[in-house]
């Protein structure tokens, strides 16, 4: 046992102090117990940007970013992506395990069965202005739903709380979708309960006049897949934002507006349009050792390369290549994709890029891919939200269910003034900024 343990000597007391070690953590609370005396709070851990406190236990999600292994459930990313759909991926997420034909079969009728939106929701969307971003309004419709689903308050509730993950998968497409259409100014499409889940996002955002929406099957497989790459990534900044909302027991429509809205920034879920808006700014192949040489004099950034936790080659990116050369077959081969496998070429083999392990991400390719099936760069995020709200609530029902868990409340280092005399209105001096 002894080996499981810490031994602290504070040398402000010149006390020792042992502390158990588990899965290779201590507990923070551990550390309340080293004072200088009776008045002292205790000591605490500073850690902004949480980059070394884990802040819960879960079972969802296993990534080793220094040999690049990303697995949902224990299961490899790139063996799921290539056997599995992404609602087959979705109930292994909230469940624990790959659903049998029969648990598959009802699975996807519950949550095709939810597809379809109160057309109080499509009045909603109506009220926002023709120029506004997908991500915004895919934001506050989903904050929206709160009103029309009171009972999702009943978080404690197994059955209700079920209910309303199957209702969240299944509209989050439509939101998606009307958010597109009302940007681009095309009247709603309703839902197709005869397609499969990705083929009836498709239908939704495309569908013209022609009587019956036949979706291509590469992209559509495609589409599948990035969803399935997309579904869930530990505890990122919109998962931390999830369970941190979710913490203080609010319902799963308002946590998942939170979790969204933290995944609208461009640091988050829209670093893939940052990557496009870099490949146009080098413009051609032949500028690429250019471009390259001015981010290492620190006149530019390298959109898409390098991840907080992947010190490797992120496996979702490799499979993202993959899966673009089966699109490109179908629509023809993007100019951007040139300037990218040149710039992966360069990355990978000069000493400034390899040193810092700046690797392709999942960002790099994700958004040349987009483009390749026909989607705007606004759109860019919304696709991210899509599957990733499975991840969310698996995340959040995990929460629920822990009996540590409490309603999230950092602390903090106050380095303010001490008091203070108030001073009279006529004799404050002006604030120079």
């Amino acid at each position: 046992m002894a080996e499981n343990t810490l031994t602290i000597t504070d040398n402000r007391t010149s006390k020792t102090y042992t502390v158990p070690v588990e899965n290779g953590t201590i507990r923070a609370m551990d550390l309340r117990q080293i004072k200088t005396g009776p008045e002292d709070f205790g000591l605490m851990t500073y850690d902004p940007a949480f980059l070394n406190t884990a802040s819960c236990q879960s079972s969802i999600t296993f990534i080793d970013g220094d040999k690049g292994i990303l697995r949902y459930r224990g299961y490899p990313i790139e063996v799921l992506a290539e056997h599995c759909t992404f609602l087959e991926v979705a109930y292994l997420l909230l469940f624990g395990e790959l659903p049998t034909e029969k648990e598959l079969k009802q699975w996807v009728y519950d949550i095709t069965h939810h597809t379809m939106l109160h057309e109080t929701t499509k009045k909603f969307m109506e009220g926002f202005r023709y120029s506004a971003h997908p991500m915004s309004m895919f934001v506050s419709t989903i904050a929206a739903l709160s009103s029309v689903y009171p009972e999702a308050k009943q978080v404690h509730d197994p059955a209700n709380r079920m209910h309303q993950i199957v209702r969240l998968i299944g509209k989050v497409p439509s939101i998606a979708a009307m958010s597109y259409r009302h940007n681009v100014g095309f009247p709603y499409v309703y839902p197709d309960n005869d397609l499969s889940y990705t083929e009836n996002f498709m239908n939704m955002l495309w569908k013209m006049v022609e009587p019956k929406y036949v979706a291509q099957p590469a992209i559509a497989r495609a589409l599948d897949i990035l969803f399935i790459l997309h579904a869930d990534h530990e505890q990122n900044c919109s998962t931390n934002a999830m369970r941190s909302v979710g913490s203080s027991q609010t319902d799963p429509y308002l946590a998942v507006a939170s979790a969204a809205s933290a995944l609208a920034g461009p640091l988050h879920g829209g670093a893939n349009e940052e990557v496009l808006k870099m490949l146009d700014e080098i413009g051609s192949k032949e500028k690429v050792w250019e471009y390259m040489k001015k981010v290492k004099d620190g006149h530019g950034k390298l959109m898409g390369f390098g991840h907080r936790i992947y010190k490797n080659y992120d496996p979702r990116a490799k499979i993202i290549k993959w899966s673009a050369e089966q699109v490109f077959e179908v629509t023809g081969r993007n100019p951007k994709l040139e300037i990218a496998l040149e710039l992966e070429r360069i990355a990978l083999q000069d000493d400034y890029f390899v040193k810092r392990k700046l690797y392709p991400n999942v960002d790099f390719y994700s958004g040349i891919m987009y483009q390749a099936m026909g989607f705007r760069p606004e759109m860019f995020t919304v696709l991210f939200a899509i599957p990733r709200t499975a991840g969310w609530l698996s995340q959040w029902q995990e929460l629920i269910a822990d009996p540590e868990q409490k309603i999230a409340r950092p602390r903090q280092i106050y380095t303010g003034h001490d008091v203070r005399e108030f001073v009279p209105i006529e004799k404050r001096s002006a604030v120079t900024v």
